[in-house]
């Protein structure tokens, strides 16, 4: 029994709200980075790395919510769901070599430090406060629907957040310009690829983990297990598996163990809602059996490989054929 469901809570101006977002964060970066390298200002420069980043973030959130769309096929039989965690993966990748090579170099400045140009540090503090308001303003495309979709709230805080970021590097700037203190530059740079790395760690991580089919931070597998062991019947769970299919959707499978009968539709029914319900969990698979006559993928068999002949081997797998993994 195999069942899926569909999660498109986004609001009506969804791929209004990505493509608006987009296009100020792309001008705004342009800005950044031709006034950062104008004046000389690594924490200008380093902000326009970390609103990139939110480009790609929010081309990513975009492409996931779009590869979701594309009809599997024969060949493709969960669609192009996977995409969306190769496209984490790599782009979190860059974003760690991009930061360290930036930590580098700020590192180099405190150690030999480079004046700015006159009055950049009123020309940090507006351009910095451009980044203030574009990035409050894409902040509020996405606060409608994040209740119900995990990527649009997802791309609502980080968008808060730059917008700290953004102030952040006002301050330095209006220090810079009080106080004169050319160190202060390259210390907010730091900082700011210090921010980028925790949250591009934590999608590193992740996106890894969901590529060698880990179960989602999102979803306690014991927890999953417990409600299954739980239901009318049923004496053991087996072979349970759970992974995402992308970064937004959640598969399960698993073997029920029912010694007195089979279950019926309203059984499996009931199963599969409760676990969209309590795990959003979206494409559910149950087989349910009397005995369990499979061996679970966690737990091989105790097998000697220098007494038994091959093919006795051989032969215990070919009394149950179609299960491998």
């Amino acid at each position: 029994m195999s069942a899926g469901y569909d999660h498109s809570h986004a609001p009506a101006n969804f791929n209004r709200a990505f493509a608006i977002g987009i296009a100020l964060n792309v001008v705004f970066v342009a800005i950044e980075a031709f006034y950062g390298w104008k004046i000389n200002s690594l924490a200008l420069l380093a902000d326009a790395g970390h609103n990139l980043s939110d480009v790609a973030g929010l081309v990513l959130a975009w492409g996931g919510a779009l590869a979701g769309k594309l009809k599997p096929n024969a060949r493709h039989t969960y669609g192009w769901k996977r995409g969306t965690i190769l496209a984490a993966f790599a782009n979190a990748l860059l974003l760690l070599m991009a930061m360290g090579a930036l930590a580098w170099e700020a590192v180099g400045r405190l150690l030999s430090p480079e004046p700015l140009m006159a009055a950049g540090g009123v020309t940090i503090m507006v351009v910095a406060g451009i980044g203030i308001v574009i990035n409050t303003v894409t902040a509020l495309l996405f606060m409608r629907g994040g209740e119900n979709d995990l990527n649009i709230r997802g791309a609502f805080l980080h968008m808060a957040a730059d917008a700290l970021v953004s102030a952040g590097v006002v301050i330095a700037g209006a220090l810079t310009l009080w106080m004169g203190w050319v160190w202060l530059d390259p210390v907010v740079s730091l900082a700011i690829a210090a921010v980028i790395l925790v949250g591009t760690w934590s999608l590193f991580r992740q996106s890894l983990h969901m590529l060698f089919d880990g179960v989602p931070d999102s979803v306690d597998p014991q927890a999953v297990q417990d409600f299954l062991a739980a239901l009318p019947g049923v004496a053991r769970v087996h072979d349970l598996h759970i992974w995402a299919m992308g970064t937004s959707q959640v598969a399960l499978t698993a073997h029920l163990v029912m010694p007195h009968g089979h279950a019926d539709d309203a059984f499996l029914k009931h199963a599969t809602d409760q676990l969209h319900a309590r795990f959003e969990i979206t494409h559910v698979t149950l087989q349910v059996m009397k005995d369990a006559f499979t061996t679970p993928c966690a737990e091989p068999p105790d097998i000697d490989l220098e007494v038994r002949p091959a093919v006795e081997i051989i032969d215990a797998h070919a009394a149950h054929p179609g299960h491998a993994h």
